[in-house]
Parts: C-alpha cells; structure tokens; sequence
C-alpha cells in the first residue's frame, strides 16, 4: 500500500442553499441553518499527469469519490482533533470538455463540497477562504499500487519493473498510474503548493515513510520502545539477508562454471530466505559432488609401525 498526498484547490464560497443544508443535516443528525455554516468547495484532484510523472484515472477518482466523503479538512496534515475544521460532505466528478490526460482519458476532476462552523475560531479562515488568500489544498489517500505505463508492473518493484518514471522508452514515455485507492484519510489547508499549475498540485510519498506518521504523533508511549526493538530486529534480519545472498553468490561461482558473479548477483537478489536457503544447499551439495575433499588420513586399521603410520605424510 502507498500513501498518496495531492495538493488542490479550494474553490471558494457556495450558496447555503436548502438542498445543500439538508445533505450536511441528514449526514450529522443535524438541524444546522444557513447563519451557522460556510459551504465551499475544493478541487481535490485529476487525471492528468503531476510533474512527478504520476496520475489517477477516472477509474481511481470515481472511487475516491466514494472515500472521500465525510473526510475531515485540517491543516499541514497534523493530525490533531484540535485542527479539525471542516468536512467534505459530497463530491462530484466533474468533465473537462476539450481536455484529454497524457493516459489517453478525457480530463476530469474530483470536486469535493465541504462546509464549516461559522465559529469566532473560524471567522478569519473563512475570511481568508472567500477572498482566495487560502486557495490550496492537499489530500492524503492510500493506492494499492503505483502501476508503470510501459511494462503494468507496480513501478516501485525493482523486480519486476525497471522503467523510470519520465523516461521515454521506444518512443513511449513513462508515466505511473496511482491505482486502486484503498482508503482517503484527510484533506489540509496548505500554505504552498507544489505545482504551479493552479488547482492541481501534488506529492507523492511511500506507505513507508513511516517518520512522517511519527513525527505528527506528540505522544510518548510504550509503543516507541516496541517499534525501537522492531527496529532493530529487522536491521539484523537484513544483515541475515545479505550474507546469506553473499554466500549463495559465492557458491554458485564455484558450482556453476556457465553463470557468472552478475547473473548469480542478480538471481539471489530475487530471492527470499526460504529460496535462498534452498539454492545455497543445492550449490553446496553440486561443489562437494565436484570437489570431493580428499582423506588425508586413514583409519582403516592397515599396517602399523613407524613406517605405515607416516605413510600418508610421504612425498
């Protein structure tokens, strides 16, 4: 799973009209009036390409439709209840005549309906929405994969793909497909955005970026001594890892005459423990079939004597 932020635009103020209100209303067990909400909306995102070579298809945006409602606006995704001032409370796909996305789709874009308390707390973003000073801002969702457009391989499995995103290839140009989103977490108000094309802006970051998670979180824990013993456990795992790749290696360059130390390097690197383990006891069983260590001593109870006991150190 990787963990996706992308970075849009709140498109200002909408009428509080009754139909709107009743949406908010019906989906909190609310009896809200239009004196106490701010209805806006934002421009979540799209299916064209991002300047780090990245995109969702319509496919993807119709099911963040679906995950995105009910999803709380915060800022610089802190994830603090404190920060929590608006929610999205239905989206929309909306179709770009004339617009086509590099993946061959017609331009789209997700548009979110959000609404927030006229509170004293939120007179001043609600000011700074409605005058456009706070335009930006970011969505942070969950994709299954991050699909190559040259091989259809996840792009980040360097086992199966070794294509780059925005290298062209036979006349192709690689571009990644954000697929299969699995969950939306949030939406923030940003201060800068990090694409110049107003309204789509975007970054990506890996479901492993686990210091990122870490460091929103203030709390002390016993959890943090668990993750330091995790930690360590998997460091000496990978040095497991690697010596035993190391020696795989090393056998079969004496078992195999035909593959050389690349090819051999290559094979274990594709390999887990369970396959490693495997093959570096069938190349140990091949080097012992075809080096047979010789008896330099013999204990069969032959001759005995000086003479037949230094026989076997006898040039």
């Amino acid at each position: 799973m990787q963990t996706v932020t992308k970075e849009a635009q709140a498109q200002g103020k909408t009428a509080p009209v009754e139909e709107e209100l009743a949406i908010v209303n019906q989906r909190n067990g609310t009896s809200l009036t239009a004196e106490e909400v701010y209805l806006f909306t934002v421009r979540l995102c799209d299916n064209q390409t991002d300047r780090d070579q990245e995109y969702f298809s319509r496919k993807d945006l119709e099911r963040l439709a679906e995950l995105f409602v009910g999803k709380t606006g915060i800022f610089d995704h802190n994830w603090s209840a404190r920060d929590q001032r608006a929610r999205i409370y239905r989206t929309e796909l909306v179709e770009e005549p004339g617009v086509r996305s590099e993946a061959g789709e017609p331009g789209c874009y997700l548009k979110g309906y959000a609404y927030m308390l006229r509170t004293q707390e939120n007179e001043g973003l609600i000011a700074e929405i409605a005058g456009g000073i706070k335009k930006e801002v970011s969505v942070s969702c969950a994709v299954s994969r991050c699909v190559c457009s040259i091989c259809g391989h996840d792009i980040h499995d360097r086992g199966l793909c070794s294509h780059v995103k925005g290298r062209t290839y036979e006349g192709k140009r690689c571009i990644a497909r954000l697929a299969d989103p699995t969950d939306a977490f949030e939406w923030s108000f940003v201060a800068v955005p990090a694409q110049p094309r107003a309204g789509v802006v975007k970054g990506f970051r890996e479901a492993g970026t686990l210091e990122q998670l870490l460091s929103s979180l203030d709390q002390e824990g016993p959890w943090r001594e668990e993750l330091k013993a995790l930690r360590r456990q998997a460091e000496m795992g990978r040095r497991y890892l690697d010596g035993l790749r190391q020696e795989t290696v090393r056998l079969g360059l004496l078992a195999e005459e035909g593959l050389g130390g690349e090819t051999l390097r290559a094979i274990a690197d594709r390999l887990e423990e369970p396959e490693l383990e495997r093959l570096r006891a069938c190349y140990a069983r091949r080097l012992e079939e075809k080096l047979p260590m010789p008896v330099q001593l013999r204990y069969d109870g032959g001759e005995t004597g000086p003479e037949a006991n230094d026989g076997s150190f006898v040039i």
